[in-house]
């Protein structure tokens, strides 16, 4: 049997919003790379995102094993721009006293 070299490319893109999502779907790098270091297997990872067919999930487990640095920079990148855009939600709308408005507002 003759060796075949067949290059695919990792079924991932960047949106238009810099967020890193499994070619074709909604489902991001971080929810499959989330996924699996808390114990999923790609099958239980595929089955719970049936859009991601379990090929690309094994491929994107396998680009994060050959690029972990890289991914756990887009990770932290990411997370330190979600934790910015949640302490500009806070300070516009503060959560303190709410309950009390609420039940106020129900008076």
């Amino acid at each position: 049997m003759n060796a075949v070299n067949v290059l695919e490319q990792v079924p991932i893109h960047t949106d238009a919003h810099g967020v890193v999502r499994v070619a074709g779907t909604r489902v991001t790098l971080e929810t499959i790379v989330d996924a699996f270091a808390a114990g999923a297997t790609a099958e239980e990872i595929a089955q719970q995102y049936p859009t991601v067919p379990l090929a690309d999930v094994y491929a994107v487990i396998a680009y994060f094993l050959r690029h972990q640095p890289e991914v756990e920079a887009y990770l932290k990148e990411r997370e330190a721009l979600a934790g910015g855009v949640r302490r500009e939600v806070e300070e516009r709308f503060p959560s303190a006293g709410i309950r009390e408005r609420l039940l106020a507002r129900r008076q």
